[in-house]
Formats: C-alpha cells, structure tokens, sequence
C-alpha cells in the first residue's frame, strides 16, 4: 500500500470526488496509524461522499482509534445535523450524539447539542426519543441545570406548558442548592 504525505492526505480529504481515491487513501492514512482529527474532519466535511460514505468512515476511525471517538462522534454529529439529504439527518445526528455520550456520559455536550436537532413541526427527530437520551445524561452530569432548561425549552416547543414549568422549577431548585464539591484530593 502506498503512503500519502500529510499534504497528500489533506488535499484528498478535503477536495477529491473520487471516493475509490478518498477509500485509498484513507486506508493509507489508517496504516500509517496517523490519529489526528483535525485531519478527519475535511474528511467529514467533503461534499462529494454520502451520508454512508462518511458514516464508514467515522466508524472505522472511532474503531481504530479510540482516544479520538468521543471527538469523532461529535463531528460526525455536526455534520449530519447541518447537512440536508432526501432522508433527515437529524436522527443520525443524535445518534452520533448518543455513541458520544456512551463514550463520555458525564460530558454535557452531546445532550446539548441534540436539543439543537429537534424541529417541533416535524418532530424530527421524535421528542420522545430525544427527551429520554436528556434524562439519561441527567443521572450523570455534575451539574444538571442545562439539561433542565433544555427540556423546559423542549416541552415549551410543543406545547406542554406544565412540563415546561417542572423542568424550569427543577432547574431553579439545582441553581439553589448545587451539588456539593468533592473535597480536594490530598
């Protein structure tokens, strides 16, 4: 198998349309154990591939590398939560949403980041699946004051001005009385 350069790579990544070309050089940038994700993101970010073609991708890099999964997932994620195709990207996006929160469950962003999915006219992708990854991440961030408030804005979206309320009053009681600090480390 061939080795690319760097520059190679980037270029390819970035600019190619020939995906045999992008596959090639991918597995060459895969051989040569090159774990930069600056460098996938291009990936990600070309135009030409399809929402399989990237998704292979992605998976085989979080496979690979494992350190870079977390990050990975989140950017397969943003694309497909701003990328358009004849089937809704949303619910890929919280997909990768979720593979992120598995890897890093007390990080806030990937639920966060969800919420930013949701389209109340076309309840894309469906509340209710969304609403339950929020209340998994509730069990295991340290401050869940911002889970709270998205549900709230969540359940105001649709509507339902009583949940609405109790996320929000929730939300309130953990600004109130947070969570204790752990003592330092000695």
């Amino acid at each position: 198998m061939r080795s690319y350069s760097l520059d190679e790579i980037r270029k390819t990544f970035s600019s190619s349309t020939d995906f045999n070309e992008i596959f090639d050089v991918f597995q060459s940038a895969l051989a040569q154990q090159i774990n930069d994700v600056e460098l996938y993101r291009l990936l990600f970010w070309n135009q030409s591939l399809t929402a399989d073609e990237i998704r292979l991708f992605g998976e085989k890099i979080a496979a690979e590398f494992h350190d870079l999964a977390f990050d990975v997932f989140l950017w397969l994620a943003s694309v497909f939560e701003v990328t358009t195709a004849t089937d809704d990207n949303y619910e890929l996006a919280v997909h990768y949403y979720q593979k992120a929160a598995a890897i890093k469950p007390d990080v806030p962003d990937p639920y966060l980041d969800a919420c930013d999915c949701y389209d109340p006219d076309l309840n894309i992708p469906p509340l209710g699946i969304l609403l339950e990854f929020i209340r998994r991440g509730l069990e295991h961030v340290a401050d869940p004051v911002p889970l709270y408030r998205r549900m709230a804005s969540l359940f105001e979206m649709v509507g339902d001005m009583d949940q609405s309320d109790h996320y929000r009053r929730k939300a309130d009681e953990a600004e109130e009385h947070p969570p204790a600090e752990p003592p330092p480390s000695a």
